[in-house]
């Protein structure tokens, strides 16, 4: 759970019954984390931006769900945002995942779930 670098892994979902891997991106830099998902028509997978605790939709083309992470890697709160919001901050977040509007339930990421970053 340490620091991570900007590049590809994997995000693994701790589910009740199996485990999920989904392609991840990491953005660890400032830059990186400005940028996040900002004129992209889409994702492949989910985006973690580390360390964050809030996110905002301005200037985005698509409705993203959105995890907040604490520093465990355990799922303290998930919202679908539409484009133009800004999100509130949450108080225990060092982290956060973006993915397409949906995905995220499908995925089993809901609040209490621990997931694994597994860099590539």
């Amino acid at each position: 759970m340490g620091r991570w670098q900007d590049g590809h892994g994997r995000l693994i979902v701790h589910g009740e019954r199996e485990e999920l891997t989904v392609p991840l991106e990491i953005a660890s830099s400032y830059r990186a984390r400005t940028k996040g998902l900002l004129g992209r028509d889409s994702v492949d997978g989910a985006l973690l931006l580390s360390p964050a605790g809030s996110v905002h939709t301005f200037r985005m083309r698509f409705p993203i769900d959105v995890a907040y992470l604490d520093r465990r890697l355990r799922v303290i709160a998930v919202r679908t945002m539409k484009a133009g919001r800004l999100g509130l901050p949450r108080l225990r977040s060092r982290h956060v995942l973006e993915a397409e509007a949906g995905v995220m339930e499908g995925w089993g990421v809901r609040v209490g779930v621990r997931v694994e970053i597994a860099v590539e």
